[in-house]
């Protein structure tokens, strides 16, 4: 591990306008790791405390644990589990993601899930001067960080088709030194253009950091933006195995970007943090990657599922969010989405949460078939128009 050199560190966050008592919240960020994070906020989950006995579709967890074959790699790795890593677990994750997405193995990274380069990201290239653009709504992690670290945070609400309006974001901060773009959108499940995202790249200021972050994008059946972090060094993708992949209590997340990106990132103690992944989640994502044909019935059965439940809401008259690309879609009650939430988790349905700037939309994840019916049903109790 690369010795840390916090003279620099520290200097480089003066650099960028940091005040000696937001340089202490960077070192608690970092340093203190979870147990810091928990107290900020910063990198909360914000899903809602599973309730017993309710069925779970409030969280964009998939209804189902990993793929049976990648169960038994992570199992392997159980039985082996008095080794650090017992055969360069590491670098077999590396080259099977290379090779599904065709980008070299020494710009991924592997991480406890996606929060902590999030946060990472907002310390490395925000600042008092130079701020965060994000769309709205969307995954609020990037933007808990910059509001508690005291750098600018500007929210641009998505176009009329949901997708991140990467015009209007560079306008709202021309000197921002992050963008970031979640495609498809949690909580809409749109998708922002490759060729929108491409402009932001190509226009923002040089020096500025586009983050795109890809979490749901196995849902997806189309185009993805990995190949832009093999050839740029100011393009950074965040990839997660929390959703299709059924891992997300095994914490496992991936950076696409360039060693000068990495380098960044990792000051203060990211070495430690990305070699202390568990084994079990690293060998199950290194075949889970690679199952083509597993990936495919998995988004094809959670599209039927998707599609069931928006139909039977809209034959109720209920308005959907159109576009949905994931495994989530966004449902306006017309009235206050916090009531429809109590009413229906008094039916033992728990969906997820709205958006301040959404106040009667709520989030409702894609669960079995028998999860989507269950839906269904408990809307039919407590809809009233």
């Amino acid at each position: 591990m690369a010795e840390i050199d916090n003279k620099a560190f520290e200097q480089d966050l003066i650099d960028r306008g940091y005040s000696r008592r937001q340089m202490g919240k960077v070192a608690a960020l970092l340093g203190a790791g979870a147990a810091a994070v928990r107290v900020t906020g910063a990198m909360a989950q914000q899903a809602a405390k599973a309730v017993e006995g309710a069925v779970r579709i409030g969280a964009n967890e998939c209804w189902t644990g990993p793929f049976p074959i990648a169960a038994q790699a992570a199992f392997k790795l159980v039985q082996e589990g008095n080794r650090y890593e017992p055969n360069d677990e590491h670098a077999k994750l590396f080259a099977a993601v290379a090779a599904v997405e065709g980008i070299p193995a020494d710009r991924i990274t592997a991480w406890p899930g996606s929060s902590d380069p999030l946060s990472r990201v907002a310390v490395a290239y925000a600042s008092p001067t130079r701020g965060i653009v994000t769309g709205n709504p969307t995954y609020e992690a990037i933007w808990r960080t910059g509001d508690w670290l005291g750098a600018k945070v500007t929210k641009v609400p998505l176009t009329k088709d949901y997708a991140h309006d990467v015009k209007a974001m560079l306008a709202a901060d021309p000197n921002a030194g992050v963008y970031y773009i979640c495609s498809p959108n949690n909580p809409s499940g749109t998708m922002t253009s490759l060729a929108d995202i491409q402009w932001l790249a190509d226009n923002k200021p040089k020096d500025a950091i586009l983050v795109v972050d890809e979490a749901y994008i196995h849902w997806f059946d189309g185009p993805n933006a990995a190949k832009m972090a093999a050839t740029r060094d100011d393009v950074l993708i965040l990839r997660t195995f929390s959703k299709l992949f059924g891992m997300a209590g095994m914490r496992l997340g991936l950076t696409f970007s360039s060693p000068a990106i990495m380098e960044k990132m990792m000051r203060y103690d990211g070495g430690q943090v990305t070699a202390m992944l568990p084994m079990t989640a690293v060998a199950c994502g290194t075949v889970s990657v690679a199952q083509a044909d597993l990936i495919k019935a998995r988004r094809a059965e959670m599209v039927a599922n998707r599609e069931l439940a928006v139909a039977h809401l809209k034959k109720k008259g209920i308005k959907v969010i159109p576009g949905s690309q994931a495994n989530m879609f966004m449902v306006d009650w017309g009235k206050p989405a916090k009531e429809v939430q109590a009413a229906l988790l008094a039916e033992k349905v728990q969906i997820g949460r709205n958006w301040p700037i959404w106040p009667t939309v709520s989030r409702v994840s894609v669960g079995s078939t028998e999860e989507m019916k269950a839906f269904c049903d408990a809307v039919d109790q407590v809809w009233k128009a």
